[in-house]
């Protein structure tokens, strides 16, 4: 369980999060990109670290940052990551970061803080204004489900997106990506990140191995195609899923992005309309 137990969940559940299609997932074709949004490519990834390898201190992450409540007097409790939209300021983590899911609530007062380093913000610190979850989470807890959006609020008159740059969905990515993960332990104020590449662990869960991803690492992106020249990629998954990302650090988990999280982001991107 990658999430803080003590977190305060707020006690007005937010209206935009999106409807269930059913109580049984559609099944899903990996690589099916013919005609989609967002297609997969077929380079031939890098070559891989040998064994499982361990995470270094990130020296480069402005589109990841920490989640917060209410300011940055308090502890970071889990990672998200800017999103591409329309409207340039939609935020992606993992579902049990934003809901504890059965029988819990929305967090409440929540903020983003991308790049955060040693205590300082150096984009700014983003109000979260609205957030968004399956409905299979916030009643059953499906852990293939565990991945959520956030919109956040302008700051200074301009979008989050505007100021540190967007990385974009992945849909149907496929269950081998070679990815670059980069979150936030509670235990450091300094992100980490790691490489390797995903494997299947079940019909909708991915599985990432690299050592270090502690408790505060929820939501952190995966990214696959990603450009050492640009600092951009691919996001096809978040630490989440199964045991909220896993119980151990050195196995990290996603719920496999399919059409419902498709679904889910067309959602967001309504909600995320200028008010």
């Amino acid at each position: 369980m990658r999430r803080l137990l003590w977190l305060v969940m707020s006690t007005v559940l937010l209206a935009g999060c999106a409807a269930a299609h059913g109580t049984t997932r559609p099944h899903v074709t990996p690589d099916s990109s013919a005609g989609h949004p967002y297609p997969t490519t077929s380079a031939p990834p890098p070559p891989l670290p040998s064994g499982t390898p361990t995470a270094q201190t990130a020296v480069y992450g402005r589109r990841v940052g920490a989640l917060f409540s209410h300011d940055t007097s308090g502890t970071h409790f889990c990672t998200a990551s800017t999103v591409a939209s329309p409207n340039r300021n939609l935020i992606i983590t993992a579902a049990h970061c934003l809901h504890g899911g059965k029988d819990s609530e929305y967090v409440d007062d929540l903020v983003f803080v991308p790049g955060y380093r040693d205590g300082k913000a150096p984009y700014g610190v983003w109000k979260v204004r609205t957030k968004l979850v399956d409905t299979r989470w916030t009643h059953d807890s499906d852990e293939d489900l565990d991945v959520g959006f956030a919109v956040v609020e302008p700051l200074n008159g301009q979008n989050v997106a505007d100021v540190v740059g967007a990385n974009t969905l992945a849909i149907d990515p496929g269950f081998r990506n070679v990815v670059r993960v980069t979150g936030y332990p509670i235990r450091s104020d300094k992100p980490i990140t790691c490489r390797n590449a995903t494997t299947k662990e079940d019909t909708f869960q991915l599985r990432f191995a690299c050592n270090g991803y502690f408790p505060g690492t929820s939501g952190s992106p995966w990214l696959a195609d990603y450009d050492p020249n640009t600092r951009t990629g691919r996001i096809v998954g978040v630490i989440g899923g199964r045991d909220e990302g896993g119980d151990e650090d050195d196995v990290s988990y996603s719920s496999y992005f399919d059409e419902d999280v498709k679904r889910l982001y067309d959602e967001a991107v309504r909600e995320s309309a200028p008010q």
